[in-house]
């Protein structure tokens, strides 16, 4: 692999979207047994066989690895090079039957996402990109919105945090919230300019939003994390404030948006206390 041309590494992750694609046909979404970890969040086996094989496609010497199904290495902080995957990205929607979940691939460089692929096997579709090739929806080129005001945007929501009432000081606003599952889903999307903002109110870890945020940048939007710092992965603890992203010229409006609006609880300074907190179970 080279810092300049990664068309190698996308050739990796569109094969390993591709075989993830194929393990996940052997499941029916809506018919699938889920365990549950400690802090209630879901897991099946798919999500197991998934994470097998991308290791298998994705990892090679020298690599580190950072999944949320796979025990932590931390010899990923000494690599250059490291993969960041959610195998199955919105298993809530998975285990519910709801066409929201996706298989989420980033490679990551010296601390930045530069390439990304996010495969929903639902709906069929592929984003794949790279910070000097840009994106492709379903192997087309696209690009994120070119929108100039939330006026009549669409913005993409996490739907737990809309249950959870957390979005309704956005009500009667001039733009549609759309709630959804799967923030990696929702960052492709974005990405190909098919919704124009999305952004989370709760801490999401780096394998939820790596290779969204990959996608969004490579195609020329605009990628912040929550507390309005560049995206930076691989760190000892991946959880991250939150993500915001958009269309190149909605970050400012996006940015006054957000701003003082963080639920209680929810700052970043909470956040680094969180780290402390929250661990991470295979």
């Amino acid at each position: 692999m080279t810092d300049s041309n990664y068309s190698e590494i996308l050739q990796r992750i569109q094969s390993a979207l591709e075989a993830a694609r194929a393990v996940l046909s052997r499941f029916t979404a809506g018919a699938v047994a889920a365990e549950y970890k400690i802090g209630r969040d879901p897991v099946t086996e798919a999500d197991r066989c998934v994470d097998a094989v991308l290791r298998k496609e994705l990892l090679r010497d020298n690599e580190g690895w950072l999944s949320e199904e796979s025990v932590d290495d931390l010899t990923r902080l000494d690599k250059k090079h490291v993969w960041v995957v959610d195998p199955l990205d919105g298993t809530r929607e998975f285990v519910a039957g709801i066409s929201e979940f996706c298989v989420s691939v980033a490679i990551i460089e010296n601390g930045r996402a530069v390439a990304g692929g996010i495969c929903n096997p639902a709906t069929d579709e592929i984003f794949l990109g790279s910070i000097d090739s840009g994106v492709t929806y379903n192997g087309k080129p696209s690009r994120p919105s070119q929108r100039a005001s939330l006026d009549g945007a669409l913005i993409l929501a996490s739907r737990s945090e809309v249950k959870r009432g957390e979005w309704k000081k956005f009500e009667n606003t001039n733009f549609k919230i759309r709630p959804m599952g799967s923030v990696a889903y929702k960052l492709a999307l974005v990405s190909a300019g098919m919704a124009d903002v999305t952004f989370t109110l709760t801490p999401k870890n780096e394998w939820d939003v790596a290779a969204g945020a990959a996608l969004v940048e490579s195609a020329g939007g605009y990628v912040r994390t929550l507390d309005h710092q560049p995206l930076s992965c691989n760190n000892r603890n991946p959880l991250l404030s939150g993500i915001l992203a958009c269309g190149p010229l909605l970050k400012d409006e996006l940015l006054a948006l957000v701003n003082g609006h963080l639920p209680a609880g929810r700052s970043p300074r909470a956040v680094d206390s969180m780290r402390i907190q929250r661990r991470r179970y295979p």
